[in-house]
């Protein structure tokens, strides 16, 4: 891989070292209560849905299940473990799907689906799924330095 150095010696991927169709690696999440409610009270949603396991029921949920804001989070994560600190995500198109519910396992996979030379970003697709079917689907636009 062709990288460049980042102040605390961790890579980031070239634009150079990419290629259309290149895989990112798969990125499972154990999809635990104490996940759920963490990240829901870190990024601020306090919706009873979140947390609360009778009000979500009451509500037509069978339990409580992640944010949005935490699968965006989980989202960008994925693919800055594989482009590494330098990378600059530029756009993040995101749609939802089946919910995130305690005990089950959210796994994201993806690829590169386009560059583009005179932006120096890439295009990655991902689909993050879990037991019920696609969570997550959506593309992230990546700039990676020359």
């Amino acid at each position: 891989m062709s990288a460049a150095a980042s102040l605390d010696g961790t890579q980031t991927r070239a634009f150079t070292s990419v290629e259309i169709g290149d895989a990112l690696p798969t990125l499972e999440i154990p999809l635990t209560r104490t996940l759920i409610v963490s990240t829901a009270i870190a990024s601020r949603d306090y919706q009873d849905v979140h947390h609360d396991p009778g009000l979500a029921q009451e509500r037509g949920s069978p339990d409580i299940f992640m944010n949005i804001l935490t699968t965006n989070g989980f989202v960008g994560r994925f693919v800055t473990d594989w482009t590494g600190p330098g990378a600059r995500l530029r756009k993040v198109d995101i749609r939802l799907g089946a919910p995130n519910y305690p005990g089950d396992t959210m796994t994201i996979e993806g690829a590169v689906t386009a560059k583009d030379e005179a932006t120096s970003t890439i295009e990655v697709s991902l689909r993050g799924h879990n037991g019920l079917g696609d969570h997550v689907t959506g593309r992230v636009l990546v700039a990676l330095p020359v």
